[in-house]
């Protein structure tokens, strides 16, 4: 089959229809024929049609009307056009009733049965395109919105539309919580690569070792515990955008391989000989000042340069102070989104705002958005108040831990604040998959209905949002 043809199922019990309507149509179009409904959905499971055409009087036991109903099921997107005699033209309405495109009588004319396939094919290909648009809005409507009020951050969401309409290499460097993976997808959701994957790899989260098999893939047999081939992130990533991030974790023999891919746009795999062709959009984030890596001898210069052709520093949150009162406004809406019972009517009290715009913030948007988080659950009457926000931010100082029980604090309050965050989304997440009912809630879960219960009450969930 000719894949740059529309491709037509015909399929009538009459061979002299089947081979007439061939003969006239197969310049144009690449046809398959089927003789009986049972032979048009072995076609259809095992070719790409694009429309099908059928008489709705066929012996055996699949006839018109149940081979219609078997592809409104299973092939959504294919139009179908019903053959009938005069004396049947009733059965034939009823048959688009049940999403059957048009039909025509017999005996059939080609000036009528052309301009019909036609308007046929070019409906299924609108309806497709409408399908992949939604999907695309879908997917770039899922990325967290970047809420900004500061003139440096809308001059970054500038650049950021600008150089994603190309395929340029991006770098992005700020400070840890700012928001790099924001701007990454971004990049990746507002280009036409949007529709293609978008790979995320964390190049310090990932053992040296493990690091090249996780890039480029392996192949069978490459080294203990390879007992199959495996893609790498390269290969996922084709056609779409790869996501770096702490580029700069990268080890440096690493470096020399990534370099030599973007600059010939192939690769191998560990154990493998055979060079593979990649087609993917290189965006790369680092917290480190890379050019001091340069300097220092961590970081390769030409892979530095490489990557750097287009190059975004963001500011950490202490610099945008503009943008504080702008963000926690967003979180709270947000997490009214999330369930979370009356954080759409929460106030900020001024002290409470104060405290937060003095704050300088060293875990910058993610912290942020973890104190609001933790804020709106023990607000009472409606307002977010100085007292429901952790002891730093009152006083606005960041004591750093200076002996053996300082670090031990910090680090039992930190684990204390990452623990509730984890609780409290397995317990949205676990009402949400139950519609809100305890039992089946504790069933799915493992844990009792009192400890549920208990959950609830300790993150002051509101279970009757969760019924609907």
């Amino acid at each position: 089959m000719n894949p740059d043809r529309p491709s037509i199922l015909i399929v009538d019990d009459e061979e002299k229809i089947r081979k007439v309507l061939k003969i006239n149509l197969q310049q144009k179009y690449s046809v398959f024929l089927a003789k009986s409904g049972e032979e048009a959905q072995q076609h259809l499971q095992n070719e790409v049609i694009n429309l099908v055409i059928t008489d709705l009087k066929m012996p055996g036991k699949v006839n018109g009307l149940q081979l219609l109903e078997y592809v409104k099921e299973h092939f959504k997107q294919i139009p179908i056009i019903i053959i009938t005699a005069f004396g049947t033209v009733e059965n034939a309405v009823n048959a688009m009733k049940l999403g059957a495109f048009d039909y025509i009588l017999k005996p059939i004319k080609l000036a009528e049965l052309t301009p019909l396939i036609e308007k046929a094919l070019h409906f299924a290909s609108l309806v497709q395109e409408n399908k992949t648009l939604k999907e695309r809005l879908k997917k770039y409507e899922g990325q967290r919105e970047i809420v900004t009020a500061n003139p440096r951050m809308q001059a970054i969401l500038s650049t950021v539309k600008d150089v994603a309409q190309t395929n340029a290499t991006v770098l992005i460097q700020g400070e840890s919580g700012t928001g790099k993976q924001l701007v990454a997808s971004s990049v990746h959701y507002m280009s036409p690569r949007a529709d293609q994957p978008f790979i995320e790899i964390n190049c310090g989260a990932i053992p040296k070792e493990l690091m090249e098999s996780e890039l480029f893939g392996h192949e069978k047999g490459a080294f203990t515990g390879a007992v199959q081939t495996r893609k790498g992130k390269f290969e996922m990533a084709s056609g779409g955008t790869l996501f770096l991030d702490e580029i700069g974790e990268l080890p440096l023999e690493l470096q020399v391989k990534l370099l030599h891919i973007l600059e010939n746009q192939r690769f191998t795999r560990v154990g493998g000989t055979q060079y593979l062709q990649t087609d993917v959009r290189i965006v790369a984030a680092t917290n480190r000042d890379l050019a001091r890596e340069v300097k220092e001898g961590r970081f390769r210069q030409d892979l530095f340069y490489r990557l750097k052709v287009v190059f975004i520093q963001i500011p950490p949150l202490k610099d945008r102070k503009e943008d504080i009162p702008v963000l926690v406004r967003y979180f709270i809406d947000k997490h009214q989104q999330l369930n979370v019972e009356g954080a759409h009517n929460l106030s900020v009290s001024d002290d409470a705002m104060e405290a937060l715009t003095r704050y300088p913030w060293p875990g910058n948007v993610r912290e942020l958005e973890n104190v609001i988080q933790q804020a709106i659950i023990f607000a009472k009457e409606g307002i977010v108040g100085i007292n429901n926000l952790p002891e730093e931010i009152k006083t606005g100082l960041v004591k750093k831990a200076e002996t053996k029980e300082e670090l031990q604090q910090e680090k039992q309050r930190r684990t204390a604040n990452i623990l509730r965050e984890i609780e409290y989304d397995f317990l949205k997440r676990l009402l949400k998959s139950t519609s809100g009912n305890i039992s089946h809630a504790a069933e799915k879960s493992g844990y009792d209905r009192r400890q549920i219960q208990n959950l609830i009450k300790k993150h002051n969930v509101n279970i009757e949002n969760f019924k609907h």
